[in-house]
């Protein structure tokens, strides 16, 4: 398969954050050239758009989305839903002109602390991204739970099962990205 570029957007801001490790892993099960996307953006705010425009480092998201292969959304699960850095990198990126996402090839991931690994996060994020039209994955889901005992000291994802659904999941979003219709 050509050199596919795959775009990662994790919903965590920390760095030693147990989904960017999973995010990384997803990166090298993956292959190709990789990126993350940042999502440090202010807080979407109408009234600063209409005053100073979309954000430049919204801008660029936006542009890495178009010119990636295929994106990978990774969140962890708080209160129940996906992270507020995602929703708001979401809330910026609908208001750009052109949509970067439309049929995008889209995998979510996550990692969790509780023992559903954060799967209320992905299916309110599922939701949440369904109107922009992209090529979201259903499956194999991956979502990494009790996540603290999941990676090792070098941030590897240490359960066979989990590396093997990560595996497939990658394999399938490679195969998306190849499509040619």
């Amino acid at each position: 398969m050509a050199d596919l570029a795959l775009l990662g957007i994790c919903g965590s801001l920390r760095r030693g954050s147990y989904n960017r490790m999973l995010m990384l892993e997803a990166a090298r099960a993956f292959g190709g050239r990789f990126e993350e996307g940042d999502i440090r953006f202010p807080l979407f705010d109408e009234d600063l758009e209409k005053a100073e425009g979309i954000p430049a480092p919204v801008e660029r998201l936006a542009a890495a989305i178009r010119a990636a292969d295929a994106v990978i959304l990774v969140t962890p699960e708080y209160n129940q839903s996906f992270s507020s850095p995602m929703k708001n990198a979401i809330d910026w990126l609908s208001r750009v002109k052109g949509n970067p996402w439309l049929r995008k090839p889209v995998a979510i991931l996550s990692a969790a602390d509780g023992r559903a690994g954060g799967a209320r996060a992905q299916y309110a994020l599922r939701l949440a991204v369904n109107k922009f039209r992209m090529r979201l994955l259903t499956g194999p889901e991956v979502m990494v739970a009790h996540c603290a005992r999941e990676f090792d000291a070098d941030g590897r994802l240490t359960g066979e099962s989990y590396r093997r659904a990560l595996a497939e999941l990658m394999d399938e979003l490679r195969r998306e990205a190849s499509r040619t219709d």
